[in-house]
Parts: C-alpha cells; sequence; structure tokens
C-alpha cells in the first residue's frame, strides 16, 4: 500500500467543488493507503482543518510557506497552538524559496528558525520547501539543530550535494512527479543514489501530475507513478518501494495513524 507524503487536498480544485469522496475513492482504487495535507498559512489551515480532520487516512501538518509569509497573517503563538495538537503530526510547510521570492530573504528566514526551533520544542518533524536556497537551508538546519526533530525535504529538485547533507543531518528526501519528467536527469542521478530506507513518495497535489498524467490535476492517486519511477531507478519491484516508503513515512511521522 502506498502513502502520499505530501499533498494539499483542499487545493484541488475537483474538492473544491464538492468532489472529495472521489479524490478519496481514487487513491483507494490505486492503493493509497494514507496521505499528509500539508498547511501553507495558518487562514488556509482552518478550511483544510474542517475538510480533512477525522478521516482515518489523511493526516495534517501546520505551517507557513516560504512564499507566502511576507504577504499573510504569521502568528507564531498560533502557529505553536495549532502545532501542538494532537493531530498535527508535522510542522511545516517551512524553509526557503529564493527562485520565487527574490526580495524577502530575510523574513524567510526569521520564520524558518521559528519553525525549527518550534519543531524542536514539540520533538514534531519539519516539512521543508526548498529552492535557490541550499547552502542557506543546510545551514539554518544545522544552526538550529534540526536534527533533533528531523524532517524531510519535499518535492527535492535539488541536486546530490544538497541531498547528502540532508541525509547527515537524518532527514529525509521526498520524491514527487518531477522525478518522471523528462528534463530531470540531475534528479534522477540522485534518487539512485539515495538509499530507498531515506526516501519518500508524494504528489504535491493538485500540482506536478507525473507522466501520464501530464496536464491533468495532479491527485493522490497518481503517487503509484512516482512509486514506479522510483523502482525503476532503484532497481527493485514497486512493492518494495511501496512497502519502505510507507515504513519510512510512519517512522519520520510517528503521530500519524495508519487508517
Amino acid at each position: 500500500m502506498f502513502v502520499d507524503s505530501h499533498c494539499h487536498l483542499d487545493k484541488i480544485k475537483q474538492v473544491q467543488q464538492g468532489g472529495l469522496e472521489q479524490v478519496l475513492a481514487n487513491a483507494k482504487t490505486a492503493g493509497v493507503e494514507h496521505m499528509l495535507c500539508v498547511g501553507v498559512t495558518l487562514d488556509d489551515f482552518y478550511a483544510m482543518a474542517k475538510l480533512v480532520e477525522g478521516l482515518p487516512n489523511v493526516s495534517m501538518s501546520c505551517g507557513f510557506h516560504p512564499l507566502y509569509v511576507a504577504n499573510n497573517r504569521t502568528d507564531y503563538a498560533e502557529l505553536s497552538r495549532i502545532c501542538k495538537r494532537d493531530d498535527i503530526v508535522a510542522v511545516g510547510e517551512t524553509g526557503l524559496d529564493y527562485y520565487y521570492d527574490k526580495e524577502h530573504h530575510g523574513r524567510q528566514q526569521e520564520s524558518f528558525a521559528r519553525h525549527i526551533e518550534l519543531a524542536n520544542e514539540l520533538r514534531k518533524p519539519l516539512i521543508i520547501h526548498t529552492r535557490d536556497a541550499r547552502e542557506d537551508t543546510i545551514a539554518m538546519l544545522k544552526e538550529g539543530r534540526a536534527e533533533q526533530c528531523r524532517g524531510v525535504l519535499h518535492c527535492f529538485t535539488e541536486n546530490q550535494w544538497m541531498a547528502d547533507r540532508a541525509l547527515e543531518l537524518d532527514f529525509y528526501i521526498s520524491i514527487s512527479g518531477i522525478v518522471t519528467f523528462a528534463s530531470a536527469d540531475e534528479l534522477r542521478d540522485v534518487v539512485r543514489n539515495v538509499p530507498l530506507e531515506r526516501l519518500l513518495i508524494e504528489t504535491d497535489a493538485p500540482w506536478l501530475a507525473p507522466v501520464p498524467h501530464r496536464g491533468k490535476e495532479n491527485e493522490p492517486a497518481f503517487v503509484t507513478e512516482v512509486a514506479r519511477c522510483v523502482a525503476e531507478l532503484q532497481g527493485v519491484s514497486v512493492e518494495e518501494v511501496a512497502a519502505v516508503t510507507r515504513r519510512n513515512f510512519f517512522t519520520l511521522f510517528d503521530r500519524a495513524q495508519a487508517g
């Protein structure tokens, strides 16, 4: 059975139009046992929680996405209260994105540091978004002693150097549908070199639908295509990828409950 370690069910248009049951049914048919629905702003979190809380096969996280910290509410006391809830299994999505936001690096870094501190306090793992900020991301994780809480670099698109540094901090690397894209040769090389015991798989739905679903809205059911690609690159069966990445997920997100 597969686990989609990172998705945004609340952002899927079909779900917004009342189709949550169908999306969950599609996932079940595809063999997706569990999914982690990730929060990106405070205000979005409450709508997301109303949508999915109580579903036995969906876990939740809460955090401030780095691209949203400049223009959204960042009440860290409120974030702390939410993340202390028993049904919140991780802190994030947080991190640094210098690719799309070239003006607010300081705001992003302040937010990232606060998330690391909170994750260490609660002993809950971090969900990291990073793009074009390799050195700063690793430096802040080291400075914040993030190996204490551990976490995952989600939707990984960086190089082997960054993957190796994350592994040294006892972090996991999560692979999305990007690995199936024709342009992703460097990423495929990284996947070949990272031990399967340190990999997760995800959709990041509704974005980044994998081949052969390019052009469609992504959904958790499509995580199986990511697993197939990872299996080919690792030289193992899809069943082994499903089993090992499932175990990795519940090891890292140890407050998540298998549905």
